[in-house]
């Protein structure tokens, strides 16, 4: 296993660096085409005496005889501060001043890096002080944006500092234990990346470094640890401060989002009790806004820019008026307006998971979620998730049930649950649950999954499983079917299952087992 760790933090090295550079390089090339606004290159004193490296881009013709709305936007992990300068333009062209950040402890800043811990968003407070004092920028109108890193930091500094009034949090978390921790299993893929990045382009500091550690070690005296510094810096913890300032928020996030998963953000929202809006588009992680941040024309930042006109200008532009809820769908074009989250999948329609299926542990059954990053883009793209043969599915490794065809398209919308009783041979266990669309010839489509780890069970006692299944918007073609595999391994999770442990499926008379698919209304 450790070997296996080493690899991954390698590959994740290689692969970040080359993005980054490429990322870098590019992201260079809307600036060059700035014009007008004036652009100055900055060092904000941030917590500490750390001094940060920032950007100013503010509007043409300011000249001091008025204010403008102001946008502070911290840098994604990993990303230089040149992200967002093609944004930068646009919005400084609109008529806002636009700091953005290289958060403490990455490229040129100072600092190690603290995971959105106290100083980070310490720092951010400090920015907004630095930009009232020394840009024409107004007190009274002051937004946050950012993609992933950058986002959640907007979000927990909006939860503390009262005097931001809007926030656009893209592609980023709200719990972030919820997220690469999801299901008590450490998505391991995911971390990492966020891991290699932060190797190549900043300084860890010495918490992080051992918070990485014991997340891959499956140290379970680790584990109330690791989750205690993950609700510090998650912005769900503070929903209360942020709901008493009335902050109006903007969610977005993608279907495949293989480090921040769709469930938490819609999780949120539903807490939130200000004015709010949640997106959710194809894709992976921040893949939906990357266009935008080549100065191209871009949904995401589009609406973001419209979000802070209502929200900041005062602009009648009818975002006010528009159903909070927009979604996309992964094999539709157009977007899907809803009122709310609960609304998205009004019907549900269970798929009953009758019998007693024994399946051993250990073996990748061939059913699985797909590579970080990689496959969601090619579902984003092409409309190509992972696939597995359902009829090839060795049966010895995995559980399968499915439904019936069905004569017209079904509409999955929101989170799809799977309720099942389990008796395994062993304390601990690993299991990971996926959704397939299956067409006539037995290829199946990936349409969710989830994975599910437990410890200190009892041998040969039977429990009760609810889990939930990651959220999406996916149509099944009329003819074809949905099929529920479990098996016990996934390249993207860490896997707890002891040597020779088997899993029983049941489904007693009083409990049966299910899987419930949400759809939209017919």
């Amino acid at each position: 296993m450790g070997h296996h760790r080493k690899a991954l933090r390698t590959t994740a090295v290689g692969a970040v660096s080359a993005t980054l550079v490429a990322g870098s390089a590019l992201g260079l090339a809307p600036a060059a085409q700035a014009a007008p606004n004036s652009v100055r290159f900055v060092d904000i004193t941030g917590d500490g005496g750390t001094t940060l490296k920032a950007n100013v881009v503010t509007p043409a013709g300011a000249d001091g005889t008025r204010d403008y709305p102001l946008l502070v936007m911290p840098t994604s992990w990993g990303l230089p501060q040149v992200e967002y300068f093609a944004q930068a333009q646009k919005l400084a062209d609109s008529g806002y001043v636009v700091v953005s950040y290289n958060v403490r402890g990455f490229w040129q800043s100072g600092g190690e890096i603290e995971v959105a811990g106290p100083p980070d968003i310490a720092d951010a407070s400090r920015v907004i002080d630095w930009a009232l004092a020394n840009t024409p920028a107004d007190a009274r109108h002051i937004g946050m944006a950012g993609v992933s890193y950058g986002a959640g930091i907007s979000l927990l500094t909006a939860a503390q500092d009262k005097r931001v009034r809007a926030v656009a949090a893209l592609s980023g978390w709200a719990d972030l234990i919820g997220s690469i921790y999801a299901g008590r299993t450490q998505h391991v893929q995911a971390a990492a990346l966020l891991d290699g990045a932060s190797l190549v382009t900043g300084r860890q500091s010495p918490e992080v470094r051992q918070i990485f550690n014991d997340f891959y070690a499956s140290n379970l005296s680790k584990e109330q640890d690791i989750i205690n510094w993950g609700k510090k810096r998650s912005v769900a913890t503070y929903v209360d401060e942020l709901n008493d300032s009335g902050v109006a928020v903007m969610l977005a996030n993608s279907w495949g989002d293989t480090v921040f998963q769709p469930n938490q953000y819609a999780d949120f929202y539903e807490k939130l009790t200000g004015p709010k809006r949640l997106e959710f588009r194809p894709g992976d992680h921040a893949t939906a806004e990357l266009t935008g941040l080549f100065g191209l024309p871009n949904d995401v930042w589009t609406d973001t820019e419209r979000w802070f006109d209502h929200y900041l200008k005062g602009e009648d532009n009818g975002v006010g008026r528009e159903l909070p809820v927009r979604l996309k769908s992964r094999t539709s074009g157009g977007y899907e307006g809803y009122p709310d989250w609960k609304s998205v999948g009004a019907t549900n329609r269970k798929i009953a998971l009758a019998g007693t299926t024994t399946i051993r542990t250990n073996v990748d059954s061939g059913a699985n979620g797909g590579v970080v990053f990689l496959s969601s883009i090619l579902d984003q793209v092409a409309q190509l998730p992972p696939m597995a043969s359902i009829p090839l599915i060795p049966r010895l490794w995995a559980g399968v049930w499915q439904s019936e065809k069905y004569a017209t398209a079904q509409r999955v919308r929101g989170t799809a649950k799977l309720h099942t009783t389990i008796t395994p041979t062993k304390e601990s266990g690993t299991l990971v649950a996926y959704l397939y669309d299956v067409g006539p010839l037995g290829l199946g489509k990936l349409v969710s999954n989830a994975p599910y780890t437990f410890h200190g069970r009892t041998p040969g006692k039977p429990f009760t499983v609810d889990l939930e299944l990651y959220s999406t918007a996916y149509d099944v073609p009329a003819g074809h079917r949905l099929a529920l595999v479990v098996d016990t391994v996934d390249p993207l999770y860490i896997e707890h299952n002891p040597s020779g442990a088997r899993l029983t499926f049941s489904s007693p008379a009083n409990d049966p087992s299910y899987v419930s698919i949400p759809l939209r209304e017919q």
